[in-house]
């Protein structure tokens, strides 16, 4: 797949909040992900490499939820082999106050799998 074709499938299925499949469709099994440097206040590591981990890092980050009240995913925005979106959730952490997070996602594409992100909130 084109990094055009991947950045749709990677719309359409968010737009169905398929995350898992997102990550088992369109994920290298080297995937390097990175969060800012502020997510280790919030217990997240800021670098996830392998598909194995990222998969078990969004099992445990989802089991953390105790209700997404709404979220969206922006149409992508293509340049090179790179892909962006807007991505927000309005949530319920268990035991915290509701909160919303938006963010930025930046993907990287390669032989048509997504080989990094970095996210940007």
């Amino acid at each position: 797949m084109t990094t055009q074709e991947v950045a749709n499938r990677y719309y359409e299925l968010m737009q169905q909040n398929k995350r898992e499949q997102v990550v088992s469709e369109l994920y290298s099994r080297d995937i390097v992900n990175r969060e800012p440097e502020h997510a280790i206040a919030m217990g997240i590591p800021t670098i996830t490499i392998g598909l194995d981990a990222v998969k078990a890092k969004s099992k445990a980050r989802a089991e953390m939820i105790e209700q997404v009240h709404s979220y969206y995913c922006s149409e992508p925005v293509v340049g090179g082999k790179f892909f962006s979106v807007a991505l927000g959730r309005d949530m319920t952490m268990k035991g915290k106050p509701r909160m919303s997070i938006e963010e930025i996602g930046v993907f990287e594409v390669k032989e048509g799998k997504i080989i990094s992100e970095q996210f940007f909130y």
